[in-house]
């Protein structure tokens, strides 16, 4: 394996595991439950998940670098982060990823397992939402570790 892909390689290892903890442990529950609202304070929100969930990720990266001794450009690091972000905030508004999902005939998918309307008789996480939402941010972390490695 050259080093290039060596680097790819760690950088997607530590934007998943950190991404992993960020998406779960660092994110309020408030966050987590306002952030898909149709206004200014859903907006803010989702800002306030993604700020700490994007410094996770470069914690996880700082070790990478300082622990395995991969060499990065500041830049790229900058760069893969900030397409991650976007991708992260875009998708977490909800209503991006569902139009998205109904677009391109997974809106059934999309809706799976959720509480029918008015009601809370769905409390996990076994959602198409989810799945899709997951799915999402795998493949900007994907995208984050090439232009990072690049």
């Amino acid at each position: 394996m050259n080093n290039a892909a060596a680097t790819f390689a760690a950088v997607f290892i530590a934007l998943y595991a950190a991404h992993s903890f960020g998406d779960h442990w660092v994110q309020t529950h408030h966050q987590a439950c306002a952030k898909g609202a149709a206004d200014w304070s859903g907006r803010l929100a989702c800002a306030r998940h993604v700020a700490p969930l994007t410094a996770t990720k470069a914690v996880a990266l700082a070790a990478v670098v300082l622990l395995a001794g991969v060499t990065l450009n500041p830049l790229t690091v900058v760069a893969g982060l900030a397409v991650d972000a976007l991708s992260h905030y875009w998708a977490d508004r909800r209503t991006t990823l569902a139009r998205l999902a109904d677009a391109i005939g997974k809106g059934d998918f999309f809706r799976l397992g959720a509480p029918r309307p008015g009601h809370d008789d769905a409390p996990h996480l076994g959602t198409g939402a989810y799945a899709l939402d997951q799915a999402w941010h795998h493949l900007w972390l994907f995208v984050a570790a090439l232009v990072i490695a690049a």
